[in-house]
């Protein structure tokens, strides 16, 4: 409940918070690309210490007061929109907040699952959680776009704000045991995160989906810049239908959710890996048409068959990591995976700002799909990766 809670919110943010540089503040594509740096940066600056911090405290409160803390910066938007000083510089520390709060968030929520769920739960548990994710990306942007149109972009974060604090006291009353490593002397901080990159280079698998991870999120950097850019200043469109047309897009993932247990099953990990990333590949080509009139519609068309296919892919690597990671390790681990692929997300972000000062919304737009579609092949090509099934059975 409270995952679902709070990706609702997230994904109203998604649409807001760049309307709100975009159409409040009149911002332009360079300092758009700044408000992208902005939420991700943190990942490149305390990505890998997030990860000792996990694996040394209890998980369950990093969760609520992460929670607590994006549901506070918020709100200081509506309120400072309402006083009449709301500034870019304010949008781009709010920005910051919830990225440095985000960095804990996700690695203490990938640790603690296996805690809630157990080793043999976590296909179905990573399923149920991106189920909500994506029924909440059905709805979230779709609701976004509307109170963006209704209230004004400033006023539609307060939704957001609700969601974080909501979820954050629902997690306060979650009860489970957990076990935090247990206290070393001497132990270095340098060293701890060390451990985590280490076992990621070394494992054939996980480093391979790190590679295509830094890659798909270098092109979601440029292609969140090029979205706004070019289907609303360039095309047109409203920010109502702008938000309908995202979430059509979720219905792919929700569906990738509601099968890739069954998938995982009857091909196995490894083909399910490789087919998944060819499909996305595939299918994300036909985007770069994306242009006025009828061709608008095959935005979310390929951009709902692709997300299936993604979903899929990520169910099945987050749990091959999760089950294959020492307990003691898997903060780092997961630390370690997210550092190396969203630190990849700021720097797509500037990109695409600058991109767009030089070529327009199009280009920047084109630029991300085509980057998204082409990160996808190491996992299709990896023999590590299609080696997964010829395991022995037990």
């Amino acid at each position: 409940m409270a995952n679902a809670v709070t990706q609702a919110g997230t994904q109203v943010t998604f649409v807001a918070l760049p309307l709100a540089a975009v159409l409040t503040l009149d911002a332009g594509s360079f300092q758009l690309g700044l408000l992208t740096a902005a939420q991700m940066i943190a990942f490149l600056l305390v990505g890998l210490p997030a990860g000792v911090w996990v694996d040394r405290l209890r998980r369950r409160p990093i969760l609520v007061w992460t929670d607590l803390i994006r549901g506070f910066a918020l709100l200081s938007v509506p309120v400072a929109a309402w006083l009449g000083v709301l500034s870019l510089v304010q949008l781009y520390l709010v920005a910051l907040v919830i990225g440095f709060c985000t960095v804990f968030f996700d690695v203490a929520h990938m640790s603690f699952l296996p805690a809630v769920v157990g080793k043999d739960g976590l296909e179905r548990g990573n399923s149920v959680l991106e189920a909500t994710s994506r029924v909440s990306m059905l709805a979230g942007p779709g609701l976004g776009g509307l109170l963006v149109q209704w209230l004004t972009a400033p006023f539609a974060l307060l939704a957001d704000a609700v969601s974080y604090l909501a979820s954050g006291v629902l997690l306060s009353r979650v009860r489970v045991r957990e076990t935090p490593a247990p206290k070393q002397p001497g132990r270095r901080l340098r060293r701890e995160m060390a451990e985590g990159i280490r076992y990621v280079v070394a494992e054939p698998v996980l480093r391979v989906v790190a590679l295509l991870g830094a890659l798909v999120q270098l092109g979601n950097g440029i292609w969140a810049v090029g979205q706004p850019l070019y289907l609303i200043k360039e095309l047109g469109v409203g920010a109502g239908l702008y938000g309908l047309m995202l979430s059509v897009a979720a219905v792919g993932g929700l569906a990738g959710a509601a099968f890739s247990t069954r998938i995982t099953a009857r091909f196995g990990v490894g083909r399910t890996m490789a087919g998944a990333a060819g499909m996305v590949t595939v299918l994300y080509l036909p985007m770069t048409l994306v242009a006025g009139g009828w061709w608008l519609v095959l935005f979310p068309v390929f951009n709902l068959l692709a997300g299936a296919a993604g979903v899929v892919f990520n169910i099945t690597q987050v749990s091959y990591r999760q089950r294959t990671t020492p307990e003691h390790l898997l903060g780092r681990v997961n630390a370690s995976m997210r550092f190396l692929m969203w630190s990849a997300v700021p720097i797509g972000g500037l990109l695409g700002g600058a991109l767009g000062e030089w070529g327009g919304g199009r280009v920047v737009f084109v630029t991300g799909v085509l980057l998204v579609a082409v990160a996808n092949l190491p996992a299709v090509l990896a023999r590590s990766i299609r080696r997964l099934d010829l395991a022995p059975t037990p």
